[in-house]
């Protein structure tokens, strides 16, 4: 409906307007309450924790992550159970000792056109001569397992361990899979199955 002020009396019109503007204040008003709920709250994290997730603030800008060594996969990885996100690697940090504010793995959640960091991965190969199940934060490494085809060769076993550190995950801080996590309906949204796992020779 098209209101026709010029045609009504002028405190009338007055009036009308007045309660307009009134609404859109409630209307804009109520969005932004919406907007600050559906912020989401970073996870609780121990002290450790919280030093790694400061360490790693800086790479809420991808491009940071890129200009340090971190390289996109470019698929976004899901599972039946919830979603990994576009994994960043940093090759040059790959080794048989996980270090814990250096991870090889950043995760990353389309939103819109933007990447938001949402965890990292430890990641350690059995080819770097590990001896040991590796542990960090007084949590066993996932694995031994095959590499996550098709982004991964199936022959790359290795060992990882998940932390969502940004993105709160109801399944659990260390659980593999994050069920909030969502891909992108394209041609580089990989749905996956659980890998098998392999002996540690």
């Amino acid at each position: 409906m098209i209101l026709d002020l010029t045609t009504m009396p002028i405190r009338k019109a007055i009036g009308l307007m007045r309660d307009l503007a009134g609404v859109a204040c409630i209307v804009a008003l109520a969005s932004l309450a919406q907007a600050q709920t559906s912020k989401e709250t970073p996870p609780k994290l121990s002290a450790e924790l919280e030093r790694v997730r400061s360490a790693l603030m800086k790479y809420r800008d991808p491009i940071t992550a890129v200009r340090d060594g971190y390289f996109s996969t470019v698929g976004c990885i899901e599972y039946p159970t919830g979603g990994m996100g576009v994994h960043f690697l940093n090759p040059q940090l790959i080794g048989p000792v996980p270090d814990p504010m250096r991870p090889q793995i950043l995760l990353y959640e389309p939103v819109g056109d933007k990447f938001r960091l949402i965890g990292a991965e430890w990641f350690v190969p059995l080819a770097t001569g590990v001896k040991e199940h590796p542990t960090l934060f007084g949590q066993r490494f996932d694995g031994p397992m095959e590499g996550h085809e098709p982004l991964m060769p199936a022959n790359l076993n290795h060992y990882d361990l998940h932390v969502w550190l940004f993105k709160s995950n109801p399944a659990g801080l260390f659980n593999v899979v994050n069920p909030t996590v969502k891909c992108p309906k394209t041609a580089y949204t990989f749905l996956e199955q659980p890998s098998k796992t392999v002996p540690h020779r």
